[in-house]
């Protein structure tokens, strides 16, 4: 696609994708924090509340492993270009 191609929106796009991985950090927290309080309201045990947390924080990480693997899975296509073979590890032992 050339330059005259591209939306008119693509920067916006583009920062909409970075700044998702973000909101979906704080989300999946806040739902972890949401189903502590009610477990703690429902059963009367304060610890569940830091159950709920402990899964707002596991669930926050597992999104953000997602987007991880997702952006490896992207860059895997420039990996036989030729433009960025140059960049590619030199062995220069000189035993």
């Amino acid at each position: 696609m050339s330059k005259e191609e591209t939306p008119k929106y693509a920067k916006l796009v583009e920062g909409a994708d970075g700044l998702s991985l973000g909101i979906s950090i704080v989300v999946a927290i806040l739902i972890g924090v949401g189903a502590g309080i009610l477990m703690k309201n429902s059963f009367g045990y304060d610890w569940l509340l830091w159950v709920g947390v402990f899964w707002g924080i596991g669930g926050a990480i597992l999104n953000v492993y997602k987007a991880y693997k997702k952006q490896v899975e992207s860059y895997a296509e420039f990996k036989d270009d030729v433009r960025y073979k140059k960049y590619e590890e030199q062995d220069d032992d000189e035993d």
